[in-house]
C-alpha cells in the first residue's frame, strides 16, 4: 500500500502544470562534491510523504556511474519511533550549473530537484520542484539560527513561493 501511495504521489507531482509565474532560479553552480553528505530538512511544504515524519535527513553519495545514491531518512511519529529509510538515485541533468537534477525512488516515476538557494559555506540549501509545490529547507545542522530561516524565508518569497505554506520538521536536540 505504501508504494502504491508513493507511486500516486509521484505522478501527480510529475503532471503538474506549471504556473504562471517566471521560471525557478537555480544557484549559478553547485559543487557536487562539496554537496555530498547529510542535509537535514529544517521546513519543508508538507505533503503527503513527508507528513508525520520527524528527524528527516537526506544522504547523498556518489556512485561509479556518474549517478548520486540519495537515501531519506526518517523516524515515523516521534523521535522514538525507529528510523526508516527510502533509497533512491539523483542525477544532474544540467552539467553547467549542477543545479538541476532528477530524483527517483520508484520506477518509473522521477522528480525535478532544483537547488534554488545555497549557502557559500554549504551550510544551508534551499531545494524545490518548477512548479513550486514542493521546497525543502536544509541545513548540514539539525537546526537554523532564527535571523537565517528568516533571510531564507524571505528569498524564497522573491522567488514566488509563499513562506505560509512551509512548516519546520520537528528535529531533535543536538
Amino acid at each position: 500500500m505504501r508504494f502504491l501511495l508513493l507511486i500516486s504521489t509521484l505522478a501527480l507531482i510529475g503532471c503538474s502544470t506549471m504556473p504562471k509565474q517566471p521560471p525557478l532560479r537555480t544557484v549559478p553552480h553547485v559543487d557536487l562534491n562539496r554537496y555530498m553528505g547529510n542535509w537535514y530538512v529544517i521546513a519543508n511544504i508538507p505533503y503527503l510523504l513527508e507528513k508525520g515524519k520527524v528527524a528527516t535527513y537526506d544522504t547523498y553519495s556518489p556512485r561509479a556511474d556518474g549517478r548520486m545514491n540519495n537515501v531519506f531518512t526518517f523516524r515515523k511519529g516521534g523521535f522514538d519511533a525507529p528510523e526508516q529509510s527510502w533509497k533512491g538515485v539523483a542525477w544532474v541533468v544540467n552539467k553547467e550549473t549542477n543545479a538541476e537534477w532528477k530524483v527517483q525512488f520508484a520506477w518509473p516515476f522521477k522528480a525535478s530537484y532544483l537547488v534554488l538557494e545555497l549557502d557559500p559555506e554549504y551550510k544551508w540549501a534551499v531545494v524545490g520542484t518548477p512548479n513550486r509545490k514542493l521546497i525543502w529547507v536544509l541545513s548540514r545542522e539539525r537546526a537554523l539560527s532564527d535571523p537565517t530561516y528568516a533571510e531564507i524565508l524571505k528569498r524564497i518569497q522573491a522567488q514566488g513561493i509563499d513562506p505560509a505554506k512551509i512548516a519546520k520538521v520537528p528535529q531533535p536536540a543536538k
